[in-house]
């Protein structure tokens, strides 16, 4: 599902203006690789360990739920996209 998600984001973030390459898609794209990222990594770990990988990744998530947010008023994605994505973040 994070793998899911992160595609998603990149193709998204493809479509808002060039003037928030350096900042707000970037900042995205950098959130979104850490869902799949810290899941992977803390895999190899014990299960304390990995439980704090995760954590991480929840966090990751929330962060980019804000983006979203932002994103969405600053009117580079719709309400549904918005929509869509949250519930995909909350089911994550």
């Amino acid at each position: 599902m994070a793998m899911e998600i992160a595609n998603v984001i990149f193709d998204l973030t493809t479509e808002f203006p060039n003037e928030e390459r350096f900042g707000l898609v970037s900042q995205m794209n950098r959130c979104v690789v850490s869902l799949p990222s810290n899941i992977a990594e803390g895999s190899s770990s014990t299960n304390k360990s990995f439980s704090h990988f995760l954590d991480i990744s929840l966090g990751s998530s929330f962060e980019l739920q804000t983006q979203l947010i932002l994103a969405n008023s600053r009117r580079y994605i719709a309400d549904e996209s918005l929509n869509i994505l949250e519930n995909k973040l909350e089911e994550f």
